[in-house]
């Protein structure tokens, strides 16, 4: 990373820790990083002040608890300029922290001593307080020296009131030890009990010192989390525009105004996995409850599992059991269209569910005393609330929140604070390499947004702990903390072992024209990738295509590497191949089959949809909905088209009658591949091949017999023939050696079997 005029001006510009930090903390953790490898050189100054922003990043993350790696950065930063402003103030922060430390986990006015109090209390009590306080005393000096004549601060007034504090609950508790008669009546209790109140301000006074300390001691604000998220602009306008009109509404009411109509609590979250329902349900429990319209900022979250029984008045009885649970909070209920499935029957309890629930937001009893979020993806849970009036009619339209995917850059933000957050770093090229791993998983509306992202920061950096060979020895702490590209290689990614898509295509006995096609197609696509480089224009390309051929000639097989080549090449995300016929897309009845053909079609995104013997999709007669398939396809690959390719195979004539009776296909196929049946040559060497597969040879004579026979005879099934042949070959091997009482090559497929073998195989074709 190169650090340009102006980051070199902020950084200089950066004397005070009240002043905006001039870099993030990734970006500082890239020039340190780069520095101390030697590849950009910039002055002690600037580095010490690298390494006080990293510092100060973490001390705003750990805020109370002490940070090892924190303290050591900055004491590289004082090392390199021990006078320097910054690094002053970073100091202060790590003394604030040690003696908070020393405070924290006591409640010191529990401790107070009453009048009333016997003397055995008293006693007891004095010397509780005695026992926490003297080692206190003891350690407080020993944590801060400072200099009399050095600027005074905050921290050092508050130093020094913990002194006197201790010194004073000393004097007034150590009576009691000398006199253990009449101790007592020189021990002042009002004073001791203002001494310790005067300590538990002491903590908060320190808390309010650091990064977020008064945040940490009040309890965050919500909208200030909410602005904290990464992206989300417009849901954030509208929660602030929400909290601001609930608290207009709060303080209406206070003051004496009424509202029939009270402001309705329950709220519909949309969106698709990983964009922050839940997250944005419990910020929206601490604005209830900070406003004071709700009575905890618990959030009991539920899904179908949880709700709907097994038997009749179970689903009842849990439904309650969870409205109970969720008085005086939120109930959220993920996936909520789950509790009424399509075509649901009387044995399935969902309905139960929402009756009993609606019935509960609208009782006496339990009304107006919870709220109700529902969540879920955006077209299911509209499709839900349609069919739910009653429902329905509790969720104002003004509380239906929609949380939006999240773009490249921001799941790029969020990756790399989940590095953060885990004590690691992104060089800039494993930015890239995030990048990638990011578009290649964002195929369709499953995609789990941050929490994918996550997922694939999490694997990373297991992949990088996992390949460490010497864990114990690194130069540097950033050694243990940094990305790089290579960590986002899984082992199996390295290894050399498996061939090209290129290389198998070539390895494929016969089909030549189709392997040139392919070739062809693979080298235009690449180039156009070049041109784009280069900012050149690059051709419209069309990836779908026609494959046509009798069955077995590899259609399917080039499939799966044409996929590959895509892959490859990037313009398939995945790369994989759905295989599909008439029935994985044709169901029985009126509108089940797009709701068929579209989830196969989901499974196939970011890769290859193979449809074989695809002219079976359109049949003669009225009932037929095959026609409703083929229309769903061509409305699919509009939509999707960029990330899914479609072949559609069969045979030659009747592949051509199916894309010529339909405008749809005839616009979007325009790419026909036809696979020659094999000739006598081609089905020996594809014999040869498959017998290799199980370590079996071929004798010369039964290489002489199946060149006869291949040549004579009619082949239906190409490579599927050759297949069986060799299957039934390989089994009279097996039944002629043991009628010879073993004796026999176990490795070698005689002239014999091989004419066994065909009499079968032939035998099955004519019965």
């Amino acid at each position: 990373m190169t650090i340009d005029t102006e980051q070199l001006e902020n950084i200089q510009e950066w004397t005070t820790l009240s002043a905006h930090p001039p870099l993030n903390e990734t970006e500082a953790l890239r020039l340190i990083n780069d520095y101390e490898q030697g590849t950009t050189h910039i002055d002690a100054l600037l580095v010490s002040r690298l390494y006080s922003l990293i510092a100060y990043y973490r001390l705003n993350r750990t805020i109370s608890n002490r940070d090892q790696i924190a303290e050591e950065f900055i004491l590289r930063a004082k090392n390199l300029a021990e006078n320097d402003s910054v690094v002053v103030e970073l100091q202060e922060l790590i003394n604030v922290q040690s003696h908070l430390q020393m405070l924290k986990g006591q409640t010191y006015k529990n401790l107070a001593v009453h009048e009333t109090d016997h003397q055995s209390v008293k006693r007891k009590k004095l010397q509780q307080i005695l026992g926490i306080v003297e080692p206190l005393e003891e350690n407080w000096s020993n944590q801060f020296v400072y200099s009399k004549d050095s600027k005074r601060t905050r921290f050092q007034t508050l130093f020094e009131k913990g002194q006197r504090l201790f010194d004073e609950l000393i004097q007034e508790t150590e009576p009691h030890k000398r006199n253990e008669t009449n101790g007592f009546n020189h021990v002042s209790t009002v004073r001791i009990n203002q001494l310790l109140r005067e300590l538990d301000q002491l903590t908060v006074d320190l808390e309010e010192l650091l990064p977020g300390g008064v945040d940490q001691h009040q309890g965050k604000d919500p909208l200030k989390q909410l602005d904290e998220m990464v992206g989300l602009t417009e849901v954030k306008a509208y929660i602030h525009r929400y909290y601001h009109y609930l608290k207009y509404q709060q303080y209406r009411k206070d003051i004496g105004f009424q509202m029939v109509d009270e402001p309705e609590l329950h709220m519909i979250i949309t969106g698709n996995p990983g964009t922050g329902k839940t997250t944005i349900a419990r910020l929206l429990a601490n604005i209830y409850y900070d406003l004071g319209l709700l009575e905890t900022r618990e959030v009991i979250e539920v899904n179908r599992s949880h709700l709907v029984g097994s038997y009749v008045g179970q689903t009842e009885e849990n439904t309650m059991n969870y409205v109970q649970q969720a008085i005086g909070g939120i109930l959220f209920i993920d996936e909520a269209y789950s509790l009424q499935r399509e075509g649901q029957t009387g044995n399935d309890y969902g309905q139960a569910v929402i009756d009993t629930l609606v019935s509960a937001m609208t009782s006496k009893e339990y009304g107006d005393k919870f709220a109700v979020i529902l969540a879920g993806y955006p077209d299911e849970m509209r499709q839900f609330l349609w069919g739910n009036p009653g429902l329905r009619s509790r969720f104002p339209e003004q509380n239906h929140v929609h949380l939006p995917n999240y773009s490249i850059p921001e799941l790029i933000e969020i990756g790399e604070q989940t590095a953060l957050g885990n004590d690691y770093f992104f060089t800039e090229k494993a930015v890239l390499s995030l990048e990638r791993s990011i578009d290649k998983q964002q195929v369709d509306d499953t995609f789990g947004n941050a929490r994918a992202v996550r997922n694939i920061v999490l694997q990373t950096i297991f992949q990088k702990g996992a390949s460490e060979s010497d864990q114990a020895h690194h130069e540097s702490k950033l050694d243990l903390m940094r990305i790089e590209e290579k960590d986002f290689n899984s082992p199996s990614d390295s290894q050399d072992d498996s061939k090209s898509p290129m290389e198998r295509l070539d390895q494929l006995i016969g089909l030549k024209p189709v392997k040139d096609e392919v070739k062809k197609l693979s080298s235009f696509v690449r180039l156009q990738g070049k041109r784009e480089e280069k900012g050149l224009p690059s051709v419209p390309i069309q990836l779908h295509a026609v494959f046509s051929g009798n069955p077995g000639t590899g259609k399917t097989t080039v499939a799966h590497i044409y996929a590959d080549i895509l892959k490859e090449c990037g313009l398939l995300k995945r790369g994989h191949v759905i295989v599909a016929s008439r029935s994985d897309l044709v169901a029985g009845y009126v509108g089940q089959t797009s709701i068929k053909t579209k989830k196969k079609i989901r499974e196939a995104l970011g890769g290859v949809l193979f449809i074989d013997e695809a002219y079976s999709l359109f049949q003669s007669g009225s009932n037929d909905f095959g026609k409703e398939a083929v229309d769903t396809l061509v409305d699919e690959m509009t939509k999707h088209n960029e990330n899914l390719v479609v072949i559609l195979a069969g045979y030659k004539n009747e592949m051509r009658s199916l894309i010529q009776s339909n405008p749809g296909l005839s616009s979007r196929f325009k790419k026909f591949l036809h696979f020659p049946d094999y000739d006598a040559k081609e089905l020996v060497e594809m014999t040869k091949y498959q017998a290799s597969l199980y370590q079996y040879e071929l004798e010369e004579e039964g290489v002489i017999y199946l060149e006869d026979v291949y040549t004579t005879n009619v082949i239906d099934g190409n490579g599927r023939y050759v297949k069986n042949l060799i299957d039934e070959a390989i089994q009279y091997q097996a039944l002629r050696i043991d009628e010879q009482d073993g004796e026999g090559q176990y490795d070698v497929l005689s002239r014999e079997d091989l004419e066994l073998a065909w009499s079968a195989v032939k035998g099955r074709e004519v019965g």
